[in-house]
Parts: structure tokens; C-alpha cells; sequence
């Protein structure tokens, strides 16, 4: 049985891996934007552990709810699911960042920088990666404002994390994981991909001790490694992105 830390899982693919795992016999901590979807997360997830508040395009509340996961003791498995797409394209959070990018980039590295290491961690990234662009300069004018990184850029971000992360620890379980695109609430009735696929790898990756669950470093599609754009694996870039979050933040890794 392993313990599993899941964010945003009070609705959508977070929610569905959350509830496979606690099948399948596992304990799960869940993670919900606020007290509400706290509760509702509560009600259709009864046998989950616990349920944590924290809206994460918020820098202090998401330092909190990292002090919040560490104050339940160690976890086998991380999840980094949450995201968010539906917003301006000019919008920023309350901190004065773009709000993409405080809520599906510098989240994920706030938490993983404070969270106690598990032995297993997986990001949530996407087929748009691809379209995505990432250059030192466009990561450094995210700090002045003067650039607001698309969804796209944020996968690509979090797959550059993932893929950072598991060249820096090596004795960690680090993957990033493409759900397809599911018919979701963020994906839409018109999404073309298998939804129980969409939320079984990541399920996988947090617990599996098939072989080709405890590799490292990857992008995976259903359960297989799937390739991905280049500059994702680019150690200047990925250093760049650290050095950007951190610059943001004043929050280090260990």
C-alpha cells in the first residue's frame, strides 16, 4: 500500500486517479482551490485520507499547503495534476504574476522545492508542449511582466521540470505524463481521447513496481514513452526555468 499526495483533485483526471488508487487500495491525500471543492472533493471521495486547501496561483497559500502536506508525514508518490486553461490571456494572479504560469509552473515548483521528497513524482503535461516556446529570454521576462506564457509554454515548463528533477535526483522516480486530450471539464465534450487512459498512467507511475513504471525521465502517453520537443531536455533551459521560479519565489531547492 503507498500514500499518495494528488493536487487538484476535486474534480476532473485528479479526482478519477484518486479514486483508482483508493480502489485499488491505497491512501490518497487530496487537494482542493478552497473550502467548498474541499468538501465536495470530501462527498465523492469519502474514503480519501484528507482533504488540503490551497489556491496555488496564490505564492503564500501554496507554501502553506506544502507546509500542510509535510505536517501529515512522508508520501510514497506526488501527483503535480492541477492546471488550469480557461482564463485571459493577460491575466495575472494576485502575487501580480501571469496567472498560466503561477498556477501550472511555479505551483508545481513551489511544492515540490518545499513537500518532504517522495520516492515517486509526476507532472501533468500535454500534447501541446510541442507548440510550445521556451528561450532564457522569454523565461527571464516572465519576472518583469513582460511576458505571458500560453498554456502550451506551461506543459512545456512542467515536462522541463520533470525532466530536471530526474537528472538532478537520480534516486527518485521522475516522469511527466500526457493524458490526452479527455473530455474533462478543462478538455470539453469534443475531446477524442479515452478518459479511463487519460487518468491510468499517472495511477501507474505513483504505485506500479512494473519495470517500466520505475524509470525516469520520461514523457509518457498511456502507459507508453513518447517523444518530445527538444528544447524540453535542454539543461541551460531547465537551469533557466529553476533560476527564473526561484527568482520569483526566493524559494530554493534543497
Amino acid at each position: 500500500m503507498s500514500r499518495i499526495f494528488i493536487t487538484g483533485s476535486s474534480d476532473g483526471l485528479g479526482l478519477l486517479t484518486a479514486q483508482k488508487l483508493i480502489k485499488e487500495g491505497h491512501r490518497v491525500v487530496l487537494h482542493a482551490r478552497n473550502d467548498k471543492r474541499a468538501e465536495d472533493a470530501g462527498n465523492l471521495v469519502p474514503d480519501a485520507e484528507a482533504v488540503l486547501t490551497g489556491d496555488l496561483s496564490v505564492i503564500g497559500e501554496t507554501k502553506e499547503l506544502a507546509q500542510n502536506v509535510n505536517a501529515l508525514g512522508s508520501f510514497d508518490a506526488i501527483i503535480h495534476n492541477a492546471g488550469i486553461l480557461h482564463v485571459a490571456a493577460n491575466a495575472k494572479s494576485r502575487d501580480g504574476i501571469p496567472l498560466l504560469f503561477a498556477v501550472n509552473s511555479l505551483a508545481p515548483y513551489i511544492l515540490t522545492a518545499l513537500i518532504n521528497r517522495p520516492e515517486r513524482l509526476i507532472y501533468l503535461s500535454s500534447g501541446l508542449h510541442r507548440s510550445g516556446t521556451v528561450t532564457e529570454d522569454r523565461l527571464e521576462s516572465i519576472v518583469d511582466g513582460t511576458n505571458f506564457p500560453g498554456y502550451s509554454d506551461t506543459k512545456l515548463h512542467d515536462l522541463m521540470l520533470a525532466l530536471a528533477l530526474a537528472r538532478k535526483y537520480p534516486d527518485m522516480i521522475v516522469n511527466a505524463v500526457d493524458p490526452g486530450w479527455v473530455p474533462t471539464k478543462m478538455g470539453g465534450n469534443g475531446a477524442t481521447d479515452d478518459l479511463d487512459k487519460g487518468y491510468e498512467t499517472q495511477a501507474w507511475l505513483a504505485v506500479s513496481q512494473d519495470p517500466d513504471a520505475l524509470k525516469s525521465g520520461r514523457l509518457l502517453y498511456h502507459k507508453k514513452e513518447e517523444r518530445f520537443k527538444p528544447e524540453a531536455a535542454d539543461e541551460v533551459l531547465q537551469e533557466k526555468l529553476l533560476s527564473v521560479c526561484e527568482k520569483i519565489t526566493h524559494i530554493p531547492f534543497k
